[in-house]
């Protein structure tokens, strides 16, 4: 009887786990678009915690379609000592909307991004899979339209990092900070 109950909760925790990565149905690009605050940060990355997750703050996005369907994405937030750290990078549509993929010159890795969930006027849930030198992490984002959200929003994003195999310490919803 144990071995019917593990393969029953195997099989719903992948099923779990798989729809977590598929892209929204109903991803509109055009939405998608324009500013966002970047309010939570998750990773399954081993080095997060201790070198990266005390120093976090809050920044903005900037998305902008391109008449491709690609995806523009410029990253910014004002670190400590009042200087800019920008990151940006050209997402390209795949065959499925909300799905994108992208090379990052910075960190040497490649990106299987997917806009898991939306409600374009208020905020996404970014599902991204990051491979360097044979080895994927998993990195989850929550993009808000303002710079505060719900407690049921940090819930909902908590459970989703949590579905996706991230542990609780790895999830960081990040204070207000000044922008660039």
């Amino acid at each position: 009887m144990k071995t019917v109950e593990l393969k029953i909760l195997c099989v719903l925790f992948f099923t779990v786990f798989a729809s977590a990565q598929v892209p929204m149905t109903d991803f509109d690009l055009g939405k998608m678009a324009g500013k966002w605050y970047l309010v939570g940060f998750a990773t399954n990355a081993k080095h997060f915690v201790k070198t990266y997750k005390a120093d976090m703050k809050m920044g903005t996005a900037m998305l902008v379609p391109t008449e491709d369907g690609d995806l523009d994405l410029s990253y910014t937030h004002l670190k400590s000592d009042g200087s800019c750290f920008k990151l940006k990078n050209i997402a390209e549509k795949t065959e499925i909307p909300g799905r994108f993929v992208f090379y990052n010159k910075r960190w040497g890795n490649d990106n299987d991004m997917r806009v898991v969930d939306a409600k374009f006027d208020e905020y996404a849930i970014v599902h991204t899979i990051k491979t360097k030198e044979g080895k994927s992490e998993v990195l989850n984002k929550l993009h808000s339209r303002t710079a505060t959200i719900t407690d049921d929003l940090k819930e909902k994003f908590r459970q989703f990092c949590l579905d996706t195999g991230i542990l609780e310490e790895n999830i960081a919803i990040l204070t207000k900070n000044g922008e660039c």
